[in-house]
């Protein structure tokens, strides 16, 4: 999957995805080694720890995942919700990526179309 990034319109790949699913699912922040092993639990082939180490640092410059020192490794939480993923995710189903990186440029290049989609996303379609 090609990912496309706006202000708050991120796509995610496929292990993105997984590791982001895992952050969602999480009451309190994950170090990587926590999303490593619920990661490897469904998997035949483990995934290495700097793998999963460097998705989750592009997450966090991303904006998609909060990342926090804790101790002598740091601790992420999502930062997005998983409803917004979800809405992006079924747009390039229904739409395909070029479309939709064409809007995300659009929509950069406008300020009211910005700050709409920014209120739609907090106050839900009736905006």
């Amino acid at each position: 999957m090609t990912s496309v990034r706006a202000q708050n319109c991120i796509v995610f790949g496929p292990l993105e995805g997984e590791i982001m699913d895992v952050l969602w699912g999480a009451p309190e922040p994950l170090t990587v080694r926590d999303v490593l092993g619920r990661l490897n639990r469904a998997r035949e082939t483990p995934l290495a720890y700097t793998t999963v180490m460097t998705v989750m640092n592009r997450l966090s410059d991303k904006g998609a995942a909060d990342r926090v020192k804790s101790g002598r490794c740091y601790s992420y939480s999502a930062s997005v919700s998983d409803e917004a993923a979800m809405a992006v995710r079924e747009v390039i189903r229904d739409f395909g990526v070029d479309a939709v990186a064409h809007f995300v440029t659009e929509a950069q290049n406008s300020p009211d179309l910005l700050a709409r989609l920014k209120r739609l996303m907090v106050e839900g379609p009736g905006a």
